[in-house]
């Protein structure tokens, strides 16, 4: 049984056929999606070796949400994420090389070690950072969509959170301020039904959906299947039209399911807090294998040209730890660098 079968989406991650998108367009969000996946299934298999000096928040089996927010932006757009930042910064382009030079503590780290994981930065693809705070992304991707508009930018701003950042009040203070202001910010609230080891039953009331919530501030409002690829396409990019010639903000719950424990490595469900039979359920809505069988019955990849992909992904991943692992530590020299105050 899949927990949380809400009954105003169907949970599928085959792809609607009557949707038609061009080949090299899908092609390229299994690939995204796959470099996700085994990126983030390189960094778990390492992890143990206690040299990569920063918590992990994996991703794995809520790809599609990044893959086809990101797919829906320009560069020059700006991306926001909570803790579990990789997939959302991998997605947006940021520099994998930058990124496991972050998590080993590297001088040339995306954050200049400074960060870790939770603290993801490449300005350079336009995304502009996270936070360790729940929700704490939400204010400040609301108040640079407030500059934007004021400077009359072209720019667009997503924030990722997850479902706990509903329950902090920052977030209904930033949804008022922006839907007052009509911004050109989306919200993307992830919600993979857990705080750590907390189920959404024991923190929120029953019955009452978290978008409605929002939809309740003055916010255009929906929910969507996470695992489904094209389904947060599409609404994505219906928001980001919308946001971009001055109609304001959209709240997309896009409902996915974490594989993994809430940090480090790992399934933790035998410590009791979940059944495992859940994740069996949701792994069965594998959000690369849906689309992966969708493009074989359409004949638009074959299994040599995926094993082609996975080695090409698999050389980048391993040139990108040998990078890391041999880029220079901080020094003694850089602890006053970026240090505004003494």
């Amino acid at each position: 049984m899949i927990r949380y079968p809400y009954n105003d989406i169907e949970f599928s991650p085959v792809p609607n056929p009557k949707v038609k998108y061009e080949a090299d367009f899908l092609i390229g969000l299994y690939r995204s999606m796959l470099r996700i996946r085994m990126i983030q299934e390189a960094i778990e298999s390492r992890y143990h070796e206690d040299q990569m000096k920063s918590p992990i928040h994996l991703v794995i089996g809520q790809e599609a949400t990044s893959v086809g927010v990101c797919a829906a932006l320009r560069e020059t757009d700006q991306v926001y994420s909570s803790h579990r930042t990789q997939g959302n910064y991998l997605a947006k382009g940021g520099s994998l090389k930058a990124m496991l030079s972050e998590l080993y503590c590297r001088l040339n780290g995306c954050a200049g070690s400074r960060g870790g994981s939770m603290h993801l930065l490449d300005k350079n693809v336009g995304y502009a950072g996270s936070s360790a705070i729940v929700g704490g992304s939400v204010p400040i991707a609301t108040g640079a969509a407030f500059s934007a508009q004021y400077l009359k930018k072209d720019q667009v701003n997503v924030v990722f959170f997850g479902d706990a950042a509903v329950e902090e009040g920052a977030l209904w203070e930033a949804f008022n301020f922006a839907a007052l202001k009509s911004l050109p910010v989306i919200y993307i609230c992830e919600n993979n039904f857990y705080s750590v080891c907390s189920s959404l039953e024991v923190r929120q009331p029953k019955k009452v959906d978290i978008y409605k919530k929002a939809e309740a501030f003055g916010l255009p409002s929906c929910r969507i299947n996470g695992s489904q690829v094209l389904d947060v396409y599409k609404t994505t990019h219906q928001a980001v039209e919308k946001a971009r010639s001055g109609g304001g903000p959209t709240f997309i719950e896009s409902v996915a399911y974490r594989w993994r424990g809430h940090g480090g490595a790992g399934d933790d469900s035998a410590s009791g807090y979940r059944d495992p039979e859940e994740i069996k359920a949701w792994q069965k809505l594998c959000p690369l294998e849906g689309l992966y069988n969708h493009l074989v019955k359409q004949k638009l990849i074959n299994p040599a040209q995926k094993s082609s992909m996975t080695k090409q992904i698999q050389e980048e991943i391993l040139e990108a730890f040998e990078h890391a692992i041999n880029s220079p530590n901080p020094e003694e020299k850089d602890l006053a660098t970026h240090v505004y105050s003494e």
